[in-house]
């Protein structure tokens, strides 16, 4: 895995720092964020996409971006293209 670092939050202090990075290897975004509370795992559980089972596999995990993120993962989705994998 290469990880290249995509953009921090811009109002993260010290702790608390929501990150984007893209995968060189595959063009996977690799995000680092504050974990989803109860009620909004809840909420993502209960409104599953057509087709898939009710609930939030083990496997997966459910987290929020902040806004502030979104011109970040912008930029790693046009690196994730320019990677052509």
């Amino acid at each position: 895995m290469r990880l290249e670092f995509i953009g921090i939050d811009p109002d993260t202090l010290k702790n608390g720092s929501p990150t984007v990075w893209v995968d060189g290897v595959n063009a996977d975004i690799v995000i680092q964020s504050y974990t989803a509370d109860e009620e909004t795992r809840g909420e993502c559980a209960r409104n599953t996409a057509p087709g898939h089972a009710q609930g939030i596999p083990d496997h997966e995990t459910v987290i929020r971006v902040p806004a502030r993120l979104v011109p970040m993962l912008r930029e790693a989705c046009d690196a994730a293209e320019r990677a052509q994998l």
